[in-house]
């Protein structure tokens, strides 16, 4: 019973969200809490749930802004993909916006993951995805000069490293991916629309080539509400 007045809160919360035209942007926090009779950490508490299910969006400094129900991108993991092959299967348009494209030295981090010295040239490529026009996705794939160069991206480059590097032959085996939730980072938060500290789905990954060794180091943050990842195990049998 102790939790009625916050389910309460967020049937409250449903209701006004159901019934703003997407694009619309709600009532300031401030007016919002007072409106509801609760403290805005409490109203920041409840709107989570609506931020995670990809119904609303808050923009630093603008507000919180109604965006409607999303399609969402569901996958398997055990087989990597662009998201532009699930969003193609799905029937999904999806562009990319703030591309940046930068040669970079190896920090400490892209040296080890990529299993190479500090201070190696290599090519960062980050960028956004979004489907209907909405941010769903911020992609930063690090990966070795002699692997991918500036020129080497098509002029119609629609966001996958993984497709550049099959649609050219490289030989490609396995995938390597961690896993976890995450808050986003001042920078992460601006590409995505999205307040600094909302929680992501993030998967870090290194890409193989066929004589093992690591030809991508990618981090990917994923909105939640956008995506439904999933995977299929096998049942052990205790031996």
């Amino acid at each position: 019973m102790s939790n009625f007045p916050f389910q309460r809160l967020q049937a409250d919360l449903a209701e006004l969200i159901e019934h703003t035209p997407a694009g619309e942007r709600l009532p300031s926090e401030p007016d919002l809490a007072k409106q509801l009779g609760v403290s805005r950490a409490t109203l920041r508490d409840a709107m989570r749930t609506f931020e995670t299910q990809g119904l609303v969006r808050r923009r630093q400094g603008s507000g919180t802004f109604v965006v409607g129900k999303a399609q969402v991108l569901e996958s398997g993991l055990e087989v990597l993909e662009s998201l532009e092959t699930l969003a193609t299967r799905l029937g999904l348009e999806i562009s990319v916006s703030n591309l940046s494209v930068e040669q970079v030295k190896a920090d400490e981090a892209a040296a080890r993951n990529l299993e190479v010295a500090e201070g190696t040239p290599l090519l960062r490529v980050r960028r956004v995805i979004c489907a209907d026009g909405r941010p769903v996705a911020y992609l930063v794939d690090i990966l070795l000069e002699t692997v991918l160069q500036m020129e080497d991206l098509p002029a119609d480059f629609r966001g996958s490293v993984l497709d550049t590097l099959l649609q050219r032959g490289d030989i490609l085996t396995v995938s390597r991916a961690d896993i976890s939730a995450t808050n986003a980072a001042a920078d992460v938060a601006k590409a995505l629309e999205i307040q600094r500290g909302d929680v992501l789905l993030q998967i870090i990954a290194r890409l193989y080539s066929g004589d093992g060794h690591v030809l991508d180091y990618s981090t990917s943050y994923f909105i939640p509400g956008y995506f439904r990842f999933h995977v299929v195990r096998r049942v052990g049998n205790g031996r």
